[in-house]
């Protein structure tokens, strides 16, 4: 039986491979390749591409959210694997009748539904009380309960949030272990994001990277070590690599002033309010989707983002299709930020009327991607304080509001999303059977085949 583990080190990069002790001696006994990722360079478009072999056009994920067009709202981060639209390589896999082939994944995104026998991802309670807390969905059911008397229960708030810590990647690790021990799958998929936290609040060169990269490099060096220690095959790989950015740019804000963006009050405070608006951002690090309802302002639309600065490219009909960005979920422009700026989702334009959700963490409400939930207000001089005041307020059953989260996106000096200018900056790929890897730069949809080809080694 073919047995492969691949774990997702978020952030690793061929410039940042040398600070990881154990990582770089390992893949010295192997081999290592650069990857050149797809636009745009995120989480859920990357991870669908690695699996499927297949581009944006094709599987259909073209960021970590779009904006749903018959329904007129934004989404991100769903977690049906049923928004993929391609085959899956554990399909594929047993297609190819590969023998006693089964495949555990643990964490990687749309990870619901999937047809992969074993699952596990971070599903939170949500009461109507207001609450927000910490669980898994697992694939079989009883796999949760097991998971949470062996190891408590996921720590969701240092999974994302200012309060981010190792503990998040090192309980996804053990969960791998338990399931590995349990069920001996063929192929099991490990994400670990915990880099990818430390480099977006600092950036590569932050002081405290040097500590990340040695925390996530020690959670790699067990995981290696027990597959190894079974005879299975490792790929170990990144979505993308972080740069360091200084300002940043709000789209929304820009096409409000000109008229194309409608808010709406709710209570004081105000909503982007996608389907009335005739264009809008959909802000995504470092690429920005822009949606125009009313195709009458097209062109006027796309010469204001192309003109707006720290815009580097608009892409439009077949520039779109060249970056494989032809689907009916992608913005009818793409804007691509550049390299020291990213996008925000901002539309307000006095901060005393951004919408309450704005200084909390909340990934499904914001019409947008939002950095800053990785940080503690500075200017609210009490921030830890305040915060531990609305848990207690949790404890005790009142409804609360966390709002402890910045408006200030100078905090964010790291980000990603557009195409690296230096593949020493971009993701890569290490593998322990060196025969099964090229030296030459691999495309990120190329992959899957990489994937397949350690599956069908003999062990």
């Amino acid at each position: 039986m073919p047995k492969l583990a691949v774990l997702n080190v978020v952030g690793l990069t061929p410039r940042l491979l040398p600070q990881a002790s154990f990582l770089a001696s390992w893949a010295q006994r192997g081999k290592t390749t650069a990857v050149t990722p797809i636009l745009p360079a995120v989480t859920c478009s990357m991870q669908s591409t690695l699996l499927t072999g297949a581009m944006p056009s094709e599987h259909g994920v073209v960021g970590n959210g779009w904006y749903v067009r018959d329904e007129g709202e934004i989404r991100f981060w769903r977690q049906s694997n049923r928004l993929v639209q391609h085959e899956k390589i554990w399909e594929k896999a047993r297609r190819l009748d590969i023998p006693d082939f089964t495949c555990a994944n643990m964490f990687w995104w749309y990870n619901m539904y999937s047809s992969a026998d074993y699952a596990v991802t971070p599903r939170p309670m949500y009461p109507a009380d207001g609450r927000k807390i910490p669980d898994v969905w697992t694939e079989p059911a009883g796999l949760r309960s097991e998971l949470n008397q062996k190891l408590g229960l996921f720590p969701l708030f240092e999974f994302w949030g200012p309060g981010t810590t190792i503990r998040s990647s090192e309980w996804i690790a053990q969960a791998a272990l338990h399931v590995n021990a349990r069920h001996d799958p063929g192929m099991t998929l490990i994400y670990l994001p915990h880099l990818d936290y430390v480099l977006q609040r600092e950036g590569p060169e932050g002081a405290s990277v040097a500590k990340g990269v040695a925390q996530i490099d020690g959670v790699c060096e067990e995981l290696i070590t027990h597959y190894e220690s079974q005879g299975a095959a490792i790929i170990v790989l990144s979505e993308y690599g972080i740069t360091p950015v200084h300002r940043s740019v709000s789209l929304n804000r820009m096409l409000r002033r000109e008229g194309f963006l409608r808010v709406r009050e709710e209570l004081g405070r105000e909503l982007l309010d996608a389907g009335a608006s005739q264009a809008f951002a959909v802000a995504d690090h470092q690429v920005a989707h822009v949606y125009v309802n009313n195709r009458d302002v097209l062109e006027d639309v796309r010469a204001l983002v192309e003109a707006t600065n720290g815009v580097a490219a608009v892409l439009h009909g077949e520039e779109r299709t060249a970056h494989g960005l032809d689907h009916p979920r992608a913005g009818d422009l793409v804007a691509i930020a550049e390299q020291n700026a990213w996008f925000t989702y901002y539309y307000w334009l006095d901060d005393d009327r951004a919408p309450d959700f704005a200084r909390t963490v909340d990934i499904h409400r914001k019409p947008g991607y939002d950095p800053c939930e990785l940080f503690l207000d500075p200017a609210l001089p009490s921030a830890r304080l305040r915060a531990g005041f609305r848990l207690l307020q949790k404890k005790l059953g009142f409804r609360y509001l966390l709002d402890v989260i910045p408006l200030d996106p100078s905090l964010v000096k790291g980000s990603h999303g557009r195409l690296p200018d230096d593949p020493l900056d971009g993701p890569l790929v290490l593998s322990n059977r060196p025969e099964l890897l090229s030296g030459a730069p691999l495309p990120a949809t190329d992959i899957q085949d990489v994937m397949l080809a350690h599956l069908r080694s003999p062990r």
